[in-house]
């Protein structure tokens, strides 16, 4: 494994509100993606307080070359998830919680009515939490995601993950059109939802590339848009084939925002839920 550049470097999880995080978690026997995905910013979000919350288990019916999450056969959905995710919240005292999951391709729905179960349940339990729900792509199918925007979530994310061209290489099982055509449907059946997509670079792409997916998300109509730098889980996984410095990443952000995009978070420590709370609520800081 390669040495990262210096801009890369994260603390080591530790801190008061780290340690409860991760206690709470693992005693009402939560999941998050932070952890499965080994997230380098886990040890700055758990102190602050945020969490990105998976549901539906912690296996995936998909083996993308780029996520650490497990692959394989899923566990029995477990009927009590939303309550115990809306009670965590309710005792972290969050005012903005992202909610996502692996991809459950094996559920009719793809696991859309537990989306809906969750979110709705986090809404009831509280009232003046906002809820980001981050979603698979459910094979593209309209109603699975008509089912999730009906809780009025206050955000709806799918990440495109990378340009098109790296689609057979790094997400084979899925499909880049069915996402851009998944993420514009969500202005048609709720324009007050805001709508976000993001990637990640350093995989092989062209800036051209980078650039014509950027423009492709904005005609889908996203409004919030995310790029960070990918970094390898493991050996099996996909390798590195550039760094991007942080003043590319700046020329990135800077051409999302003249293509239209509300906000723009892009860096090489940036995740799809990264700040999430700050950028809903201050676009184009």
């Amino acid at each position: 494994m390669r040495r990262h550049p210096d801009w890369l470097k994260v603390k080591i999880g530790s801190g008061p509100n780290y340690s409860k995080m991760k206690s709470l978690l693992r005693n009402a026997k939560l999941h998050t993606i932070c952890e499965e995905a080994r997230c380098p910013n886990i040890a700055e979000c758990f102190n602050r307080g945020t969490a990105v919350f998976l549901i539906l288990g912690d296996i995936c019916t998909r083996n993308c070359r780029y996520c650490n999450v497990s692959h394989g056969k899923p566990e029995t959905v477990n009927l009590n998830e939303p309550e115990e995710v809306a009670k965590s919240v309710k005792t972290l005292g969050l005012s903005y919680v992202v909610v996502t999951s692996v991809t459950r391709d094996d559920m009719a729905d793809g696991g859309a009515l537990n989306f809906y179960n969750t979110i709705r349940e986090i809404k009831k339990t509280n009232p003046n939490c906002r809820v980001e729900a981050l979603i698979p792509d459910f094979k593209g199918d309209e109603p699975s995601l008509k089912i999730v925007l009906e809780a009025k979530p206050d955000v709806l994310n799918h990440n495109i993950e990378v340009v098109e061209k790296l689609f057979p290489k790094i997400r084979p099982e899925g499909n880049y059109q069915l996402s851009l055509n998944l993420l514009k449907k969500i202005k048609k059946y709720a324009p007050s939802v805001k709508s976000k997509s993001g990637f990640m670079v350093g995989l092989g792409e062209t800036k051209e590339q980078i650039i014509s997916t950027m423009k492709d998300l904005r005609n889908s109509e996203v409004e919030i848009l995310t790029v960070g730098q990918y970094l390898q889980p493991s050996k099996k996984h996909a390798e590195i084939k550039k760094y991007y410095n942080p003043e590319e990443f700046n020329e990135f952000k800077k051409i999302g925002l003249k293509l239209g995009f509300n906000s723009v978070v892009s860096g090489p420590l940036v995740r799809s839920s990264y700040h999430a709370e700050e950028v809903f609520l201050y676009p184009k800081q």
